[in-house]
């Protein structure tokens, strides 16, 4: 049997991460276009890597390749819907940070779910995201400013997205909603 086709359960649950993220991401963006914008860049790239959850917990909860593409991209649409700030990049915000972060899980051949893992997803994650904004927004900051923002930044998606990420897998694994997949039934998760 192929432990990597996703069965239906699969799509429907990382469909149900996604949207959710897509809520919080649409919620997240007025908070990050508003109060959150009293603190000044670079620093402001702390708060980013909530961004980046479901390109960590979609890999950490489906176990299959793709998860963290899927989820991410779907967070990704549905906050455009919902009106995102930053229109149609976001959906290639949702690529290729889904992308990244899954990258963490490939390199293992999709055989470790642990913390270490997760961080790293996390950190790959704010990586390209990194990418993308020097690029698409801030092509003329210095190069202090950029190398600040991307640590500022994949430290945040190391934290917020890897650790958090994790921990909300536990947490969800705990409450026995997790238990038609393998992140339900794995107690050693650390």
């Amino acid at each position: 049997m192929n432990n990597n086709r996703w069965r239906t359960v699969d799509v429907v649950v990382a469909a149900v991460l996604g949207v959710a993220f897509g809520v919080i991401f649409w919620a997240w963006g007025l908070l990050w276009d508003g109060p959150a914008s009293a603190i000044p860049l670079p620093g402001r790239a702390l708060i980013y890597g909530i961004w980046l959850v479901p390109a960590v917990l979609g890999p950490l909860v489906i176990r299959k390749p793709g998860a963290g593409i899927f989820t991410e991209f779907v967070a990704a649409t549905v906050s455009t819907f919902f009106g995102s700030p930053w229109g149609l990049v976001t959906l290639l915000y949702g690529l290729f940070q889904g992308a990244a972060g899954e990258f963490a899980f490939a390199a293992t051949g999709y055989r470790s779910w642990r913390l270490p893992t997760a961080i790293v997803g996390g950190a790959l994650a704010g990586g390209a995201a990194t990418l993308l904004d020097v690029i698409n927004y801030y092509p003329d900051t210095s190069a202090a400013w950029k190398w600040a923002y991307a640590a500022l930044l994949v430290l945040s998606s190391a934290i917020v997205a890897g650790v958090g990420g994790w921990a909300l897998t536990r947490a969800l694994a705990q409450t026995g909603v997790l238990d038609r997949f393998a992140a339900g039934r794995d107690r050693a998760l650390v």
